[in-house]
Formats: structure tokens, sequence, C-alpha cells
């Protein structure tokens, strides 16, 4: 199993549209994609100073899951324009890490 990991960040005033954005259109819109492979997808938030952070760790079989969600490229960071409209920064490159264990 293989964790994708990304960070996002959004101001204060954007932070909820933002969460709400991807857990109910881009989130949705993944699953609906039925990527062979494909696990799960999870959301991490925290208010940092004056911006709000976001991680998401998105869990594939595979890298050949991964490819099928991202492109050959795939260590490149997915963000649809509706979600760049509401970040300040993120990461370009998703970071990538193998279950080693569970318990």
């Amino acid at each position: 199993m293989i964790a994708r990991i990304w960070h996002g960040y959004t101001n204060h005033e954007n932070a909820d549209a933002y969460e709400t954005l991807l857990r109910h259109e881009i989130f949705t819109g993944i699953a609906n994609r039925n990527i062979k492979g494909y696990k799960d997808i999870q959301l991490l938030r925290r208010d940092i100073n004056d911006e709000v952070e976001f991680i998401t760790i998105m869990w594939f079989e595979s890298i050949d899951a991964i490819k099928t969600f991202a492109g050959n490229d795939y260590e490149k960071a997915v963000v649809p324009d509706k979600a760049r409209a509401l970040l300040k920064r993120f990461d370009k490159i998703s970071q990538h890490y193998e279950l080693v264990s569970d318990e």
C-alpha cells in the first residue's frame, strides 16, 4: 500500500469553502473515477498563524494506480482550478510512502 501525501494552505477566510470543495466535489470526483487500486482519501486540517494547512493522504495499491490518477509524472500535484483559486500556496510535488506496518 502506498500513501500519497500533499499539503495545501489557505487563508482563514477561504478555509471552510476549500474544505467543502474537497469533501463534496473533488473527493467525490476522485471516487467516481473508479480507479483500480485506489483505496481511500483522508483529510487533515490545522490552523497555523495566519493560514490554514490541509493535508490529503490518498491510499493506493501501487505506483501504477497512482499513475492512473495523476499521470506518468505521478509525483506532480493534481490541483483543480477551483482549488487553486482558494489556495494561497501548495506543494507542487506529492510525497509517496510505502506502508510498512499498520499496527
